[in-house]
């Protein structure tokens, strides 16, 4: 029995921006694949903060909307984190594309929010955890092109994709294409979850030390990718009190 028969949980968030120290979650989806099938659950959240209109464009929530409707973060960070350290403590993959960046900026907003992260709920690093993005980088190492879970989606021909940059919609598409990645490399398929989580951080280093002396040898300045995986070695992020005063 392998680890693609399940069960899997999927999670993704849409965003005020990119920044996981200082930006917040907006929607978020967990969804759990099994054998018995698919079950999805979703957050809508004010996030306390005015949504830029550049993020508005990509996930469609205003900050009307997201006023009006949104869960209190608090309460629904809770439920999230519940869900995803539940699904770890008993062995089940979270599967995230981009881990690193959900799981990071999950993380800052439960410090922000005085809750225990992930690692804290667990009392261990967080794993197992299944990231397509690093799986096709390893995998796929020289293949051009853009690698967005949309670009992905055209290259392992994932076919539904008409609402991505929804939460929901991005979650089922990137259990698909770990599903495609899979069948594309049946040596995935043989490890077990946590010598998965194994490769993943170690492909993620080599991959991230490759492309920061490739900008180096450029002159590009900036930090580079981070060489840590799935976590980020970020600041702290600051507490609701903190950012109480400042302009959105």
């Amino acid at each position: 029995m392998s680890w693609t028969d399940g069960p899997l949980l999927g999670f993704d968030t849409e965003t005020t921006g990119v920044d996981v120290t200082r930006d917040r979650i907006v929607t978020a989806a967990v969804v759990r694949r099994d054998a018995a099938g698919t079950v999805v659950r979703t957050w809508l959240i004010d996030p306390g903060i005015e949504i830029p209109a550049a993020a508005t464009a990509i996930h469609g929530i205003t900050t009307a909307q997201a006023r009006a409707h949104g869960a209190a973060p608090a309460v629904a960070l809770e439920e999230i984190a519940v869900a995803l350290t539940t699904a770890l403590a008993a062995g089940t993959p979270v599967v995230a594309f981009n881990a690193s960046f959900d799981l990071s900026l999950l993380d800052a907003e439960l410090r922000r929010h005085g809750l225990p992260t992930l690692a804290g709920r667990l009392g261990a690093p967080v794993s197992p955890v299944i990231d397509p993005l690093v799986l096709d980088r390893s995998e796929a190492r020289y293949r051009r092109g853009k690698r967005t879970l949309a670009d992905l989606c055209a290259v392992y021909q994932i076919s539904d994709t008409a609402n991505l940059h929804s939460a929901d919609a991005d979650v089922v598409a990137t259990l698909d294409v770990l599903a495609a990645i899979a069948a594309s490399f049946p040596h995935l398929r043989e490890l077990t979850p946590d010598a998965l989580h194994a490769h993943q951080v170690a492909a993620h280093r080599a991959w991230a030390e490759e492309f920061n002396s490739w900008r180096a040898s450029r002159g590009m300045n900036g930090p580079g990718a981070e060489l840590t995986w799935p976590g980020r070695d970020a600041a702290p992020a600051e507490t609701v009190a903190d950012t109480a005063a400042l302009p959105a």
